[in-house]
């Protein structure tokens, strides 16, 4: 059936329908080298107010100490999203606080994409990222779309979690 719309007007409609805030933008979580990459992050939240965007940011890296209660914080926020994005930047992979978070995103079993900073100079990966992991170039189709895969993708695992804990009566 055809509603008459462009896909990708059809697709903007269900970002912006998917998100789990009362707006139904998908909340993000941004994880950032602090002390490099401040203005990338104030990028990503400037990005997430412009209409039609389906995103909004919840929450980012903070200067802190590794401490217990600074993991319980992060792990907070990030519960709090609906998704993780990774920005990377020229020493990303040199910091300790963007390993740990990314650790924990893991461990929420938040989905989450890295995101290629900055054109002009060479962005590394996190410590502990995947080599199979892709990291992608930052422009707003790109974000839309890959918004939109991961929101699917957690729908669709949540729903393999679910069945998996059904079991059969009688057993």
């Amino acid at each position: 059936m055809n509603s008459g719309k462009s896909s990708r007007e059809r697709s903007r409609s269900e970002l912006e329908t998917a998100g789990g805030s009362k707006q139904g933008r998908v909340r993000i979580f941004a994880i950032f080298d602090v002390e490099h990459d401040g203005d990338l992050y104030e990028l990503l939240d400037a990005q997430s107010g412009r209409p039609g965007s389906g995103f909004e940011v919840v929450g980012g890296s903070q200067t802190s100490q590794d401490t217990d209660a600074w993991r319980a914080s992060v792990r907070r926020r990030i519960r709090n999203s609906d998704q993780v994005i990774v920005i990377c930047g020229e020493h990303t992979d040199e910091s300790p606080r963007i390993h740990a978070e990314l650790l924990i995103a893991r461990d929420e079993e938040k989905s989450y994409f890295l995101l290629w900073g900055r054109r002009e100079i060479m962005c590394t990966k996190p410590i502990g990222a995947e080599a199979a992991e892709g990291m992608y170039s930052w422009t707003p189709q790109f974000l839309h779309d890959q918004i939109l895969f991961h929101r699917r993708k957690a729908a669709r695992d949540a729903a393999a979690r679910s069945l998996r804990k059904v079991t059969p009566s009688g057993h």
